[in-house]
C-alpha cells in the first residue's frame, strides 16, 4: 500500500468517494458540479489543506481530507480530518489507520499541530470504534451550525 498526497489527477476518484460517502452516511446526493469545484478548490490551494490517498496496485482504495484551523490559545493548528472514505471491499484492513498515521507524521515533521480532530455521525458506531482504537477520544464540545442559504 502506498500513501501519498492527493493531486489533480485524483479529482474524479475523490469526487466519486465523496459522493459515495454522502450517500452512505447521510442518504444525500451531492451536486456533482459543486462537489467537483470543492474538491478541485482544495487540490489547487494547498494552503487550505490536502487530501491523502491510499493506493493498492495503482488503484485508490481510500482517502481523507485535512483542513487547518488556527488556534490562538495554542498558537498552533488543529488538523481537521474530513471526507474519510474507504471502499467497502477494503474496509477493516487498516487503511484508515495508515492514512491517519501519515497525517500525524506530516504534522510532527512540521511541528505545528495542537490536535487532530474530526466529527462523525452519532449512529456511525463502526467509525467511532476505529477512531477510538487509534487513540482518539470523544470531545466535550458540541457542534452548532447555521447554514447560509
Amino acid at each position: 500500500m502506498k500513501i501519498r498526497k492527493g493531486q489533480l489527477t485524483d479529482l474524479t476518484a475523490l469526487v466519486n468517494f465523496n459522493q459515495a460517502m454522502a450517500m452512505e452516511t447521510e442518504n444525500l446526493q451531492l451536486d456533482n458540479d459543486t462537489l467537483t469545484r470543492g474538491v478541485n478548490g482544495l487540490l489547487s490551494h494547498p494552503e487550505r489543506g490536502f487530501y491523502l490517498v491510499a493506493e493498492v496496485d495503482g488503484a485508490i482504495v481510500g482517502s481523507l481530507m485535512v483542513t487547518f484551523e488556527w488556534s490562538d490559545w495554542r498558537a498552533s493548528q488543529y488538523y481537521w480530518i474530513q471526507s474519510v472514505y474507504i471502499r467497502p471491499q477494503n474496509r477493516r484492513q487498516g487503511i484508515y489507520g495508515k492514512l491517519y498515521q501519515a497525517v500525524k507524521d506530516m504534522a510532527a515533521a512540521k511541528g505545528d499541530a495542537a490536535s487532530f480532530r474530526l466529527y462523525v455521525e452519532h449512529e456511525n458506531k463502526p467509525a467511532q470504534s476505529t477512531y477510538e482504537a487509534l487513540g482518539m477520544e470523544q470531545s466535550h464540545y458540541l457542534m452548532y451550525e447555521e447554514k447560509v442559504k
